[in-house]
């Protein structure tokens, strides 16, 4: 999109029309994973998406891809994903067991920010030699060997009990669970501030990259492969972790230092402080994602997982859209610097806010997390039912 209109209001929208039926059909696709099975969901949703895939290659192969094009699939893309993220993110429970489910998550987490340090990098190089058909066409491809894993699974069946009451009777009892419990609300609204005022900073990369960096496609290729390499350190780091044990005041940390690396990231006119700046911000967007994600997961019943999992995806991707439409008309008004050192005081001042409000939080979240062990969660034998941080407290 920037390449061809060089608009960086068009390339907020790209994000915005990608993203806004995450926010608008996340929990349609919660109920859809609560009440049948993930498994089946997650191959149809990764199905779905690669037919997208290609149709998009196939259009910028032919050189008949236009813009309504790119606005059509993002959305179709959005509208996928707004089942696919509740399906697959309540799947990680259902393939390894809750015991192993921090494990889990910070090894698919490790996956994925592999794939953002080694697919940037190697996209930038690629579209300056041979455009961006071929990595799109690439990407389509990739879905293939995903859909062969998945049906190859030998996952155990789970019966879902499907509840009296109509869809929005039981959307309304995934929002009231999230209001009614602090800490998971707490994290969630920490997670949608940073989507929707930090985040949006990888859709102004394009700018950074062409007109602060003076830089190409490799620049950006490299820029976006800095972020991934700090993410993956978190989330082998995440892995590593053998129980719960400070997760909340990780959180907190991280968030503060995203803000802060986004202030700064603003600043920079030099290309490898900036791609340093942009692995520590990518290290500690992680630890917030993970350890929320992780800590939810701990608290929430598995009846309601998927519809929690959708109100998490709402923060994480669906606030993103509208944080991307926002960003793409503040930089096209006052510049993308200014736009995201914005962004960056305003997680930082949420950071503050969720900082003050921990120690009243851990109370609350030491008793949900027993209510699943007495509910039959079996969490790791050092991990006896704490607070955010689980920090053993004298009776």
């Amino acid at each position: 999109m920037y390449r061809i209109t060089g608009s960086s209001v068009l390339l907020g929208a790209v994000g915005f029309s990608t993203q806004i039926p995450i926010f608008l059909m996340s929990t349609a696709g919660g109920i859809v994973a609560d009440r049948y099975s993930r498994h089946r969901v997650v191959i149809a949703t990764q199905s779905a998406s690669m037919v997208l895939a290609f149709a998009l290659a196939a259009l910028t192969l032919t050189g008949k891809v236009q813009i309504w094009h790119i606005f059509t699939l993002s959305a179709l893309l959005g509208v996928v994903n707004a089942f696919d993220i509740p399906a697959r993110q309540s799947f990680i429970v259902d393939m390894v067991g809750k015991p192993d489910l921090m494990n889990a998550i910070a090894l698919n987490s490790s996956m994925f920010n592999a794939s953002r340090v080694v697919g940037p990098a190697v996209a930038g190089i690629l579209v300056a030699s041979i455009g961006e058909g071929w990595c799109f066409f690439a990407n389509a491809v990739s879905y293939i060997a995903v859909i062969i894993g998945l049906l190859l699974m030998n996952v155990r069946r789970h019966e879902r009990i499907r509840p009296p009451g109509s869809p929005l009777s039981h959307v309304v009892e995934g929002f009231r669970f999230v209001t009614q419990n602090p800490p998971v609300h707490a994290l969630l609204m920490l997670l949608g501030v940073v989507s929707l005022t930090g985040m949006p900073y990888a859709v102004l990369m394009p700018i950074f990259a062409d007109r602060v960096l003076h830089g190409g496609a490799a620049t950006l290729g490299w820029l976006m492969g800095a972020s991934g390499v700090g993410a993956l350190a978190a989330a082998l780091l995440l892995a590593s972790r053998q129980s719960l044990d400070g997760l909340g005041r990780w959180v907190a940390i991280a968030a503060t230092g995203f803000g802060v690396g986004l202030a700064v990231f603003s600043f920079s006119r030099t290309f490898w402080l900036s791609s340093g700046i942009l692995a520590l911000m990518g290290f500690a967007l992680m630890i917030q994602m993970g350890s929320s994600n992780t800590l939810i997961q701990s608290m929430v019943p598995d009846r309601l997982r998927g519809r929690v999992m959708a109100v998490y995806s709402m923060m994480l991707m669906g606030m993103a859209p509208i944080g991307s439409l926002l960003a793409g008309a503040a930089a096209d008004h006052m510049g993308a610097p200014l736009t995201v050192a914005a962004g960056g005081a305003v997680c930082t001042i949420a950071a503050f806010v969720f900082w003050l409000r921990l120690p009243r939080l851990r109370v609350h979240a030491r008793q949900l997390i027993v209510a699943q062990q007495l509910a039959g969660v079996v969490l790791p034998p050092e991990v006896p039912g704490g607070s955010l941080e689980l920090e053993q407290t004298r009776e």
